[in-house]
């Protein structure tokens, strides 16, 4: 492959960028220890390519290389050192002398490393990948859990028995079938059932989605979600612990209105008309339970996803390292269980193609509660969705935390985010310009967002977009 000027220009137009692209200065040399380490990032994210000589903020000036200047021995050097061919060219762009290494993705099943470490990339910064994610890659071309048997070999009259089907075909908005047969055969075109030589299989996923009582099936009773109510702020006092029963379609519903019965209330005064309201509002609790329950990582035994509920706020946790860095949960989505998250969208229980979260911030900055907080500890993903709290009882890292999502959200809208936009967030009036300009200025200084190089250099018409844009 021979790479052009005008391709170089095309990658330099990019909005971002992306797990296949890299571009580093290094006018004069590169460190050959770092470039080993992007090479091997870069390979388990599925291959791509690192362009030496042009800036990697925009507009991306090139500003020529003279690294590496015989690429036939760098590339075999390469080879030496990691094991896997990687291509170097140097295109001599009418700006300056670009060096692109054209880096292969990893083959299945298969992760590379480098001085021991299996790399990836985070941001701008180069981390090794969790215990989770070198899992999943190792168990590439293995059957995923959900497609393995629950209960093997059961008759058909035990399958209608053991699965909510009448439901099932109300949430596809589906005529229920006038004889068994033809639910067993959509039971099996949607591969949440299989025949066997004495009957029926009934797969995880069929299971873990349609069981009128997940206690009927013992290797995943333990996934049955959690609830948790506690008498204050802490875990001093428990007053309730309830573990579902249902399957999480045909149980969804009713663990959205148990959550949310179970949620404190604030008194409103409206005029003369005092009003009780719950402590979050119900989009929230919907989204991050459906984001609990689809994204949890089912080979982990022993744990289900977690609601916790206090007083000033609410914890949902799911068993799992994020996939996702926590950073990017507004604007990126990719499920760890593709075919349970494809049938909870059909079912109408989240959204196509979204993680849900971008609902979640937007809902509450409508209602001005503190931004959320998405947090890994201990190989699970916890969100905190925090009740209300005025403006000057959030500290610092609220007030940033809310900034950065805030940026985003704007961002995933297509639009920017500004001094008034960010008022507005939290609700303040103009006369509160400068304190929200320091907000601004701590989330810069700490690389979460970046001036719009598009906008305006005046101040007062400033526009911010999210650092990694």
């Amino acid at each position: 492959m021979t790479i052009t000027p005008e391709q170089i220009d095309l990658w330099r137009s990019a909005a971002s960028e992306t797990q296949n692209l890299e571009f580093k200065e290094a006018n004069q040399q590169y460190d050959t220890r770092r470039l080993c380490k992007y090479c091997v990032a870069i390979a388990n994210e599925g291959g791509g390519h690192l362009v030496l000589g042009i800036a990697d903020k925009a507009p991306r000036q090139i500003v020529g290389s003279q690294a590496f200047l015989d690429t036939q021995d760098i590339a075999e050097k390469l080879f030496q050192w990691l094991g896997f061919r990687v291509d170097v060219e140097a295109v001599l762009h009418p700006h300056g002398r670009v060096v692109i290494f054209i880096i292969p993705g990893r083959p299945k099943g298969t992760a590379y490393h480098y001085e021991g470490a299996y790399l990836m990339r985070s941001g701008e910064q180069l981390v090794p990948m969790s215990e989770d994610q070198l899992r999943r890659i190792f168990s590439e071309g293995q059957p995923d859990w959900l497609e393995f048997p629950a209960i093997k070999d059961v008759s058909a009259q035990d399958v209608v028995q053991l699965l909510d089907t009448q439901t099932f075909f109300d949430l596809l908005s589906m005529p229920y079938p006038t004889d068994q047969s033809g639910v067993l055969a959509r039971l099996i075109e949607e591969r949440l059932i299989e025949e066997s030589l004495r009957g029926f299989n009934i797969l995880n996923i069929g299971a873990v989605l349609l069981a009128k009582n997940l206690r009927n099936f013992q290797n995943i009773s333990r996934k049955a979600p959690r609830v948790i109510v506690y008498a204050g702020e802490s875990k001093m006092q428990t007053l309730s612990d309830v573990t579902g029963e249902k399957g999480y379609a045909v149980g969804f519903t009713g663990l959205v209105q148990y959550v949310m019965g179970k949620l404190p209330q604030n008194e409103m005064i409206e005029g003369a008309i005092r009003r009780e309201i719950k402590l979050l509002p119900e989009v929230v609790i919907r989204e991050l339970l459906a984001n609990a329950l689809i994204h949890q990582d089912f080979e982990m035994g022993g744990t289900s996803p977690i609601v916790e509920v206090f007083s000033n706020r609410v914890e949902i946790s799911n068993p799992g390292d994020p996939i996702v860095p926590v950073e990017r949960f507004i604007d990126g989505y990719q499920s760890r269980n593709e075919r349970l998250a494809d049938l909870m969208r059909r079912f109408g229980i989240c959204e196509e193609k979204s993680s849900g979260i971008d609902r979640v911030i937007e809902a509450a900055e409508i209602m001005q509660l503190p931004a959320p907080e998405f947090l890994t500890s201990h190989r699970r993903t916890i969100v905190v969705i925090h009740g209300p709290r005025a403006f000057r009882e959030m500290n610092g890292s609220d007030r940033v935390r809310a900034c950065y999502q805030h940026c985003v959200l704007q961002y995933v809208l297509r639009k920017q985010m500004t001094n008034q936009s960010l008022r507005e967030r939290f609700g303040l009036s103009e006369g509160s310009s400068n304190s929200v300009s320091q907000i601004i200025t701590s989330t810069i200084e700490q690389g979460l967002i970046k001036n719009d190089p598009n906008a305006p250099e005046s101040r007062r018409y400033a526009r911010y977009i999210p650092a990694w844009a």
